[in-house]
């Protein structure tokens, strides 16, 4: 099994480097600098406990891997980027390809069916960091994530098992599910507050801002009759697997759409994650104005390159309370 990593940034990049690390065949498909990075240097892994550069293949695009029937592609791009990711892939690789997604949000499977029959759900609690070309940051101890897997829409079957020993063989906690779904929306649910730790700072999740955007989200899965994970089974799950520590004495700045923002990208993923919300509330009549907020006040401060943690919970409380 040949493991081909689509979108080897902070998530991606930390798969990849730790199934290489423990002998699995890994190819990596990255772009631009990060790519040239690679390809010229090797990635560069830093953790608490090392920092090591890794001589991983490395691929600017799928028309440039010689693909074989039986790869397992793990997209890591984040989800605003899956629909020409997928488009791409569809053009080079065979449909025997296993394609599972290791993304936030829940529509990334369903868009993957479109193009191959052999889908699955990673749900991803994974703190990583990609800020800089060719070097990917992973913060958690003893183990690097939690990677569970399970077949899209439910089910597991041998490539799901498969999939899941290679992650727990590489410094994961990962075991196969039948319901992974239910499990990527209740991570959903916690993903709603990505554009408050952008904004305002990762503190922010502790204020009401969070609360309410949560508690939408809740409502209008519920109204939905989309069954997902609580809080205090997803709690249970991450157990003491995984805590993070600093990486050269320097804490984690912030999630995947802070680091959007700090690396001055013009699109974030909150379209996919508060905005899956909001189609929910509209398809089911649950009003969702601090998820409509978040939206989009978050892809505007992508596209005016607003600096990460610069606006106020406050603030932000304060347009919600004009809506």
């Amino acid at each position: 099994m040949r493991f081909v990593i689509y979108g080897a940034g902070g998530i991606g990049g930390v798969i990849g480097a730790r199934l290489h690390q423990h002998g699995h065949d890994v190819l990596l498909i990255a772009r631009g600098l990060h790519f040239e990075a690679i390809r010229d240097r090797g990635l560069r892994l830093q953790t608490p406990d090392e920092d090591v550069t890794l001589s991983i293949s490395v691929a600017d695009h799928p028309d440039n891997v010689d693909w074989n029937a039986h790869d397992v592609v793990i997209l890591a791009m984040k989800s605003q980027d899956s629909p020409p990711a997928l488009d791409a892939l569809a053009g080079a690789a065979p449909t025997s390809i296993s394609v599972a997604c290791a993304q936030n949000g829940v529509a990334n499977e369903r868009a993957a069916l479109r193009f191959f029959p052999n889908v699955y759900g990673i749900c991803v609690m994974c703190p990583t960091s990609y800020l800089t070309p060719g070097v990917v940051q992973a913060s958690g101890v003893p183990a690097t994530g939690i990677l569970d897997v399970g077949r899209y829409p439910d089910g597991v079957d041998e490539t799901a098992v498969a999939i899941a020993a290679a992650l727990a063989d590489s410094t994961f906690v990962s075991v196969p599910r039948p319901d992974i779904m239910r499990w990527k929306y209740g991570k959903l649910l916690m993903n709603l507050g990505n554009g408050i730790d952008a904004l305002c700072g990762p503190g922010a999740r502790g204020t009401d801002l969070f609360r309410i955007v949560r508690d939408e989200g809740v409502a209008t899965l519920r109204a939905a009759g989309i069954p997902f994970v609580d809080a205090e089974e997803d709690a249970a799950r991450r157990g003491d697997h995984m805590r993070m520590r600093p990486i050269d004495g320097q804490r984690r700045g912030g999630g995947s759409t802070w680091q959007s923002l700090t690396r001055g990208l013009s699109s974030v993923e909150t379209d996919y994650l508060n905005g899956e919300i909001v189609m929910l509330g509209r398809l089911h009549g649950v009003p969702t104005p601090a998820n409509e907020l978040m939206q989009r006040i978050t892809a505007r401060a992508a596209r005016d390159g607003v600096e990460a943690g610069s606006v106020s919970p406050d603030e932000l409380l304060a347009q919600l309370a004009l809506t």
